[in-house]
């Protein structure tokens, strides 16, 4: 997908200040048990086409609304995914000046936890 020049912008502003994990570091966190809470960022029919084992989904849309409901403890682990890794990184921007400290957006997103061969729901 080609993305607008102000959408970009905004993007790559926030990864100046968001911590990103590629597939192979989400893999061995997931591997060696780490407690975290995956987050997909995507929107609900994306979510409904299929999404991450064990995720749970609050979009884009709704996660600053409803993050302090679902994951109280602000010291958590978090990784966020969307598509590819562009909505993720504003979500986990905005999640961080909420307070949460332990926050990762998944670069490559869903296209990337699709390759990687992890299971998948629907």
């Amino acid at each position: 997908m080609k993305h607008s020049e102000g959408f970009l912008a905004i993007v790559n502003d926030a990864k100046q200040r968001v911590q990103e994990i590629d597939m192979a570091g989400y893999r061995a966190l997931a591997e060696a048990g780490e407690d975290l809470v995956l987050i997909d960022t995507r929107e609900e029919s994306e979510w409904a086409a299929g999404h991450a084992a064990g995720a749970v989904h609050l979009s884009k849309g709704i996660i600053e609304r409803d993050i302090e409901k679902n994951v109280p403890e602000k010291g958590r682990k978090l990784v966020l995914y969307c598509g590819g890794g562009y909505r993720s990184a504003l979500a986990a921007d905005n999640l961080q000046k909420m307070g949460y400290t332990n926050v990762l957006s998944l670069d490559g997103g869903w296209r990337a936890y699709l390759e990687s061969g992890l299971p998948v729901e629907k």
